[in-house]
């Protein structure tokens, strides 16, 4: 039941409303199981009437009238009109009702909550919020502990409270969409939805995306893939923050480097050619992992890619002929039936290949380089390739439209199935949040290092 205004007392008719909603104390009132101290109670014999009309439905509003007027009888910051606050007037109403009900009789111990007969406020530590720091005293010892990590000596000390100014645990993850391309699936992508923590890394999020598809971590490279093909790779070291918000998100497990000296291109089907020697200028001789988002045709930057990413081993002495031979493998599935796969006339290439990421941007890759990986850009590629799964390099193949049209059709970026993860996820993270008062003490008395030291 509502309380009137008399004035700006919304301040006082609050504090009134949450008190006669704390159950035990209104029925402590509302039942006078109180032994008040003569006149000096009227502010709590005021306040008991007026919960007791709030109960039995028989409040009228000459009942906060009279409440009000007592309040400012006994306290001058509370008279006339004038708006105030909340906390302020709990804390004071909660001290005078101390003082009216102080003669109690005995209770078991200093904070007993045992009721026999009528008692006093002191009964009502165990009825209160804790916070209010009810008890048989007026204010309550808060103990704040310090131990020194190096020599293990514990200070304490003693502070006297009266309410405590709890934190409210917010939630610690958020819902994130990764799109999973695993060599066992035949690099069909499915989308999982993972609980990511707020201020986690780029390490956690490889650990739980390689426990959701089951491979080695140092398998896993995670990138960043937007809809007009940019690419940016992710290292282990960088805060997650917005990833994934921008652009897609994909985990794909790179192949398999073949071991050292064999000369052969491994990990895709149909590429177990050797290749020539490579040339001593190449500084790293023996491959490396090629992460290619979806192409797209180009020059026209409005075009969308197509097709799924692709992430695979190439020796560092490939021909271009043997590179283009080696990305074409994967894509065979999706070119239109009885493609002939030749390259524009004049052109001797299906595709261009551009060095992506931060290394050396507009960087193309040259199809007259007798060894195009043993570019010079390429090594930098890989000097900056951030830690955590293979180290790799980005590259972006371009189509001609007419090429692209030939080959694929109309083959847009391809459907990404998504794992029931996805809906639940989503849904858990829609719902309002809530938590326990137990949650909230445990969240203030949670140890915390500060400046070397442990609290």
């Amino acid at each position: 039941q509502g309380l009137r205004n008399h004035g700006n007392t919304c301040f006082m008719n609050a504090v009134v409303q949450c008190l006669s909603n704390t159950a035990p104390l209104a029925e402590f009132l509302a039942l006078g199981r109180y032994r008040a101290r003569g006149a000096r109670a009227e502010v709590t014999q005021r306040l008991a009437a007026l919960v007791r009309a709030l109960w039995t439905l028989d409040y009228s509003p000459r009942l906060s009238a009279e409440f009000k007027s007592i309040v400012s009888k006994h306290s001058a910051q509370f008279r006339g009109n004038a708006q105030h606050d909340a906390l302020e007037f709990l804390l004071w109403l909660l001290d005078r009702m101390h003082e009216d009900l102080g003669a109690a009789s005995p209770a078991q111990g200093p904070c007993a909550t045992t009721e026999v007969g009528p008692v006093g406020l002191s009964h009502l530590c165990g009825i209160l919020p804790r916070s209010l720091g009810m008890c048989q005293c007026r204010a309550a010892p808060h103990r704040s502990s310090l131990t020194c990590p190096h020599c293990l000596k514990q200070s304490n000390t003693f502070d006297p409270f009266l309410c405590v100014s709890l934190p409210i645990p917010t939630r610690q993850t958020r819902a994130l969409n990764v799109t999973l391309v695993l060599q066992r699936d035949a690099g069909r992508p499915l989308r999982v939805g993972l609980a990511v923590p707020l201020r986690g890394t780029v390490a956690e999020l490889r650990a739980m995306v390689a426990r959701e598809g089951d491979v080695p971590p140092e398998q896993v490279i995670l990138a960043e893939v937007s809809p007009r093909g940019s690419l940016r790779s992710l290292g282990d070291a960088e805060e997650l923050g917005t990833a994934g918000e921008g652009a897609a998100l994909y985990a794909l497990q790179g192949p398999p480097a073949p071991p050292a000296g064999t000369g052969a291109l491994l990990g895709l089907p149909g590429t177990g050619t050797a290749t020539p020697p490579v040339p001593s200028r190449c500084p790293h001789p023996w491959g490396v992992s090629l992460l290619l988002p979806q192409p797209r045709p180009s020059p026209v930057p409005s075009v969308p890619r197509f097709g799924p990413p692709l992430v695979l081993w190439q020796e560092r002495g490939a021909s271009w002929a043997q590179l283009q031979r080696s990305l074409l493998a994967p894509l065979r599935h999706l070119m239109r039936s009885g493609a002939q796969v030749r390259p524009p006339r004049g052109s001797g290439t299906l595709f261009r290949l551009r060095v992506a990421g931060d290394a050396a941007p507009g960087t193309y890759l040259s199809p007259q380089d007798a060894r195009p990986l043993c570019h010079p850009t390429i090594d930098r590629a890989l000097r900056l390739s951030g830690a955590g799964g293979p180290r790799h390099v980005q590259l972006t193949a371009e189509w001609d439209v007419a090429t692209k049209e030939r080959l694929f059709g109309s083959l847009q970026e391809e459907a990404v199935q998504d794992a029931e993860s996805v809906r639940l996820q989503q849904q858990a993270h829609q719902q309002q949040h809530s938590c326990t008062l137990d949650e909230c003490f445990q969240l203030y008395t949670k140890e915390e290092q500060v400046g070397g030291t442990l609290k």
